[in-house]
Order: structure tokens, then sequence, then C-alpha cells
């Protein structure tokens, strides 16, 4: 079920850390929504990784969770990716958690709380829905504080606001 005050292991940090070097290079790389996503397997090693796509691709569903799940199985060699935590910027979107529940993925930690459609807790539960059969641990407001103000900084700037 979901765990968003957990306190977050030496791990995930770490991990969170290198989700947020991903969401750089989609920014300053790509000018895309700071947005990056990892997999991580059950023994530890990254087996997909990814940013937000959406506007490079021209495609709707390539946001970073997506294309961090879609390597990860092809990496894998399976649709299920079971055992595996999927680390995260942003709290996940409708779209996104389903894929992940549908993946199967065990957990998911994410930076940023999204109030406006978060799927996570913050405006649905996706992933610790007991209709679903299956649920997601999640941990979230991992480096919230510096995830946060990467994407609000981001808006501003497209804008042509000062960053905060």
């Amino acid at each position: 079920m979901s765990s968003m005050h957990d306190a977050p292991s030496a791990d995930d940090t770490r991990w969170m850390e290198q989700a947020l070097a991903l969401a750089v290079r989609a920014s300053r790389e790509d000018d895309e929504i700071p947005v990056g996503a990892l997999v991580v397997d059950a023994d530890g090693a990254v087996i997909g990784e990814g940013w937000n796509r959406n506007i490079a691709e021209h495609d709707p569903s390539a946001h970073a969770e997506i294309v961090a799940m879609r390597r990860a199985g092809q990496s894998l060699g399976n649709h299920r990716l079971v055992g595996c935590t999927l680390y995260v910027t942003l709290e996940p979107c409708a779209m996104c958690a389903m894929a992940m529940v549908h993946a199967r993925v065990s957990r998911v930690v994410f930076g940023a709380f999204d109030p406006k459609t978060g799927a996570a807790g913050s405006v649905f539960d996706m992933l610790g829905d007991p209709r679903h059969n299956h649920r997601i641990e999640v941990t979230g407001g991992v480096l919230a504080d510096i995830a946060g103000p990467m994407l609000t900084n981001y808006f501003r700037a497209k804008r042509g606001l000062p960053p905060r």
C-alpha cells in the first residue's frame, strides 16, 4: 500500500539524484519538461532510464516513466517488471500509474508531488487502489525540494519570468 511518509533510504536518495540528472538532460538537451525516471531491478541494477520525450517524439505517451519502463522491458525481454523499483522526479499521472500497475512494478519512489494530476495519492491513488489485482508500494517527496523548483523554474523561464 501507499506509504508516502516513510523516510527515504540512502539508495532512494542516490537513485533520485540520478533521476534528477536525467530531468536536467530533458530540459537542457531537448527543451522538454524536466522529468526524469529510471527503473532499478531487484539486484540494484539500472535496467531502464528516460526523460520526457512527448514534444520531441510527437507522442503524448512518451512521459519519462513510460520511456524508462519501455527500456526496462526491452532490457529484461519481458513486459512485466516484477521486483523493480521505478524512480521518477514527479508524482506519476494516471496514464503512467496504470502502466506501472500493468507492468507489475513493485515500488515507485517519486520526488515532487503533483497537486493537479498526481495519481500516487495527491489527486488519485491509482497505485494503491484495492480494486486492482496489483498494488504498488509508494514513497513520495524524495528530494522534492530539488525536483519541485526545477519544474517551477522551467515553466517560469518559458513565460519569461525569473527563477524562484
